[in-house]
């Protein structure tokens, strides 16, 4: 299961629209190394110059690689992240996360980035089973 939805989220649901800070919340419980991670990459982009800022460390066990991999597979959690920090997402491989700032999305650093080309760079053996 990606998240761990409260009884109260879930009766949200159910009742019609869910508030997206709910939702957002139930992310941070649930996926804390993913949303700890975004969280850290938004602050880098805001506090610097850098057209995107990118982590480039593999997480520290499989559990937070799985986090990661079930919030950026995720339409919705993908979705909440991007307009509760206010970025840009792209994903190149198993962590290699880069927030950007939303008008870059479709930019030249943007298009780079998320190239069949970049993509292919961005490969090696060890993340074959990621």
């Amino acid at each position: 299961m990606s998240l761990d939805v409260s009884p109260q989220l879930l009766a949200e649901a159910e009742n019609g629209e869910v508030r997206e800070a709910d939702f957002v919340e139930t992310v941070r419980t649930s996926l804390p190394y993913a949303y700890d991670l975004v969280a850290r990459l938004a602050t880098e982009l805001r506090s610097g110059a850098a057209e995107f800022a990118d982590n480039q460390t593999p997480p520290p066990s499989e559990k937070e690689r799985g986090q990661l991999l079930r919030a950026l597979s995720s339409d919705a959690i993908r979705g909440s992240l991007e307009r509760h920090f206010g970025i840009a997402l792209a994903f190149q491989n198993c962590h290699r996360v880069a927030a950007f700032r939303p008008e870059a999305r479709g930019g030249e650093t943007h298009a780079r980035f998320t190239s069949l080309r970049s993509q292919i760079l961005n490969q090696s053996p060890e993340f074959r089973d990621c």
